[in-house]
């Protein structure tokens, strides 16, 4: 007898962890900066329509298929292509990358999580304090790093705990890990951000000798519209990868939640609220700190370098410099590490559950169990991001799992779901026990302008980034060694997890031929 799966304790719960997962890191320091560096306001014009013409299609899409999917007892990509294409006995191996990305992403996005964990102490203990310049700042968290001569001890231990309390949370499953935790951070994020946001919003002129380093200024610096910007198809796909980025869309997470959801859930409101609440924290709240707070500090001039120098260093360079010229800083640093952390912990606990869930109904498994195997794998894949920071590995990580993954998966499901399946089909599985109705024109741009967007993106990407990438264009020679040590890495994993979904459904057939 099948053991039962688990589910979502409340329809808000479902909701809560989806939109914890997507928001992330990326919507309080990667979005200031795409849209400072790519035509301000004008970038809202592509990120919109890549919102509207490939975020909540793909959003739509992955809930659907995840809670067809859980039907057939299958949380992970392998299964759920398998059932929709059952005929097709190649078309699981195509899922495995819904299992692979997000274990390559947890992989570094874990020790990077923890370093807001430990900003959030120094903000509190005063240890950060003492660095008063950008490139005191950035020899602070370079040493903490243990680059430029620093000992890792300090950032091993704050990622040991990071660690242990994903796993922790894991541990505990669905509804009470997940689900509890997300219903707890969510809204401490929130108050986090709206304090942050209206601190930011009051700081007026702190320098009354410059008049022109104002809140307005800042603001404007974001928002006003550089319309030149919209005639470079670099923005085009800045724009659609931070969609890509901000709704963890293309990684097979919301699969993998979806699955758990019961037949007569409702996926449409569900989905559209999830994307509702993200581009709340997202645009909002995300939008209204880091930049505006830099520019009333740092003025027009160093602005620009503050906005290219990166998310890290806005983050962590930036951000800690503010708050040590403000009152309370102290407090205020706590709230926006604090924030990071709880945006990261609920990403990245979604990052893990794929490989968890695959263990689970694959391999007919206890959960104790599979969060075991899974946490000692996984504790290892961390290694390398840790110990190789400065060596290019994060960055050949982050490529091959968070960039080339995501938009490869996503055509491939796209195309699953709306031309293998069947748009009809899809259509009327979309809407069972829906509580509003999807647009009409929308079954015209997931079979259609979806497919085109996410096949235009992979070759622009391919040509643009992946070329380069590929030849190790701009890596110094010394690191050549590692980023080839990487891929050989991620291509034995790939493999692991290839012959792992053979083994798991050679073994299902064994059985159902011992049943006959």
């Amino acid at each position: 007898m099948a053991k039962a799966r688990q589910a979502w304790g409340t329809r808000l719960g479902i909701i809560m962890a989806v939109a914890g997962s997507a928001i992330g890191l990326g919507n309080f320091l990667r979005f200031p900066v795409q849209a400072a560096s790519n035509g301000g306001g004008a970038f809202m014009i592509p990120y919109f329509i890549s919102l509207f013409l490939l975020g909540i299609p793909l959003m739509w899409i992955e809930w659907t298929l995840g809670r067809f999917g859980g039907g057939f007892g299958h949380g992970t990509a392998p299964g759920i292509f398998h059932t929709m294409w059952e005929k097709n006995r190649f078309i699981k191996y195509f899922g495995v990358i819904g299992i692979f990305g997000p274990l390559i992403i947890l992989s570094y996005y874990t020790y990077i999580e923890s370093w807001t964990l430990a900003y959030s102490v120094f903000a509190l203990t005063g240890k950060y304090a003492g660095a008063s310049t950008q490139e005191a700042m950035k020899a602070f968290l370079a040493s903490y790093q243990g680059l430029g001569g620093g000992k890792i001890w300090p950032a091993y231990i704050f990622f040991i705990i990071t660690f242990a309390a994903n796993i922790g949370v894991i541990y505990y499953g669905i509804k009470g890990g997940i689900e509890k935790l997300c219903n707890i951070a969510l809204p401490f994020l929130f108050i986090f951000g709206i304090v942050l946001m209206a601190r930011v919003l009051t700081l007026g002129t702190p320098d009354m000798s410059k008049p022109t380093w104002n809140l307005a200024n800042g603001l404007g610096f974001l928002w006003n519209p550089d319309f030149s910007a919209l005639k470079s198809a670099k923005v085009w796909l800045a724009a659609a990868g931070q969609i890509f980025f901000t709704l963890s869309v293309g990684i097979g997470v919301i699969l993998t939640y979806a699955s758990y959801l019961k037949k007569g859930d409702d996926v449409v409101l569900s989905g559209l609220s999830a994307v509702g609440t993200n581009e709340l924290a997202e645009v909002v709240i995300g939008g209204s700190i880091i930049i505006p707070a830099a520019f009333v500090f740092f003025g027009p001039v160093d602005i620009k370098a503050v906005a290219q120098s990166g998310a890290f260093n806005l983050g962590f360079v930036t951000m800690p410099l503010i708050f040590n010229k403000i009152f309370l800083g102290a407090l205020f640093g706590f709230a926006w590490f604090f924030l990071l952390f709880l945006a990261g912990i609920t990403s990245s606990i979604s990052l893990a559950q794929p490989a968890v869930a695959f263990l689970e109904d694959e391999f007919d498994i206890s959960r104790g169990k599979a969060v075991a195997i899974f946490g000692a794998a996984s504790f290892l894949l961390c290694q390398p991001a840790i110990f190789f920071l400065g060596r290019g590995v994060v960055n050949e990580l982050d490529f091959w799992g968070g960039t080339f993954c995501l938009v490869l998966f996503a055509t491939v499901e796209t195309i699953l779901f709306a031309w293998v399946f069947g748009m009809e089909k899809a259509w009327e599985e979309i809407h069972h026990g829906a509580d509003m109705r999807v647009p009409g024109v929308y079954k015209f741009i997931i079979k259609y302008v979806t497919p085109l967007f996410l096949i235009l993106i992979l070759g622009f990407w391919f040509f643009q980034e992946g070329v380069p990438t590929i030849m190790m264009k701009g890596i110094a020679n010394a690191d050549k060694p590692f980023v080839l040590g990487t891929r050989i890495f991620l291509m034995a994993i790939f493999a692991a997890l290839a012959v792992m979904v053979k083994v798991a459904w050679k073994r299902k057939r064994d059985r159902e031929a011992l049943k006959r």
